[in-house]
């Protein structure tokens, strides 16, 4: 049993680089090193997340999530694992593993994780060794907007009667519908 210390860099649009040095047993769950992760650089953890096993260039490779989305669906060529179950010594394929952390799709925040060292001592829980930087508030990054897909609820679902809108001949026009009778289904 060793101690792994791993370098947790969080990929941010601030000039501001925030990196943390976590050293973690090789035996331990990817959902203790998730928490790890988490409570280092102050996010709640509390929305979706994925590890996955990742390479030089930083491809994703599989998946690690956090719960079980696969719904016993057998068409899936290769089922990802749950961070609960997975081992995080049966992932490590090079000596500078790397692994990608995906936290809230929504706002999409972004680990980069590599393996900097080894222990000899295996610690008993997950520890920080270093903390560089403050990271961003974790709601700072905006949710993208989907406000074309929502319909006004004050508007009665009409469309806008305005003709100058470059967009009124989308619909087309009222005498387009005036053969229409909207209880003749």
């Amino acid at each position: 049993m060793a101690g792994l210390k791993f370098r947790v860099l969080l990929d941010s649009e601030s000039k501001n680089e925030a990196f943390r040095d976590i050293l973690i047993s090789d035996t331990d769950n990817f959902e203790s090193f998730y928490k790890a992760i988490m409570s280092s650089f102050r996010f709640k953890g509390d929305q979706m997340a994925s590890f996955y096993v990742s390479n030089d260039s930083w491809d994703k490779g599989h998946e690690i999530s956090l719960m079980d989305l696969s719904y016993d669906d057998d068409s899936i060529d290769s089922p990802s694992a749950v961070m609960k179950e997975a081992i995080i010594k049966d992932f490590l394929e090079e000596p500078d593993q790397k692994f990608i952390l995906v936290y809230d799709f929504m706002r999409m925040w972004i680990f980069l994780i590599e393996l900097i060292g080894y222990e000899k001592e295996n610690p008993v829980a997950p520890e920080v060794l270093m903390a560089v930087g403050m990271a961003p508030p974790e709601d700072s990054r905006l949710v993208p907007d989907n406000e074309e897909l929502l319909i006004d609820e004050g508007d009665d679902n009409d469309f806008d009667d305005d003709e100058d809108d470059e967009d009124s001949d989308e619909f087309g026009t009222d005498e387009d519908l005036s053969g229409y009778d909207q209880y003749d289904y």
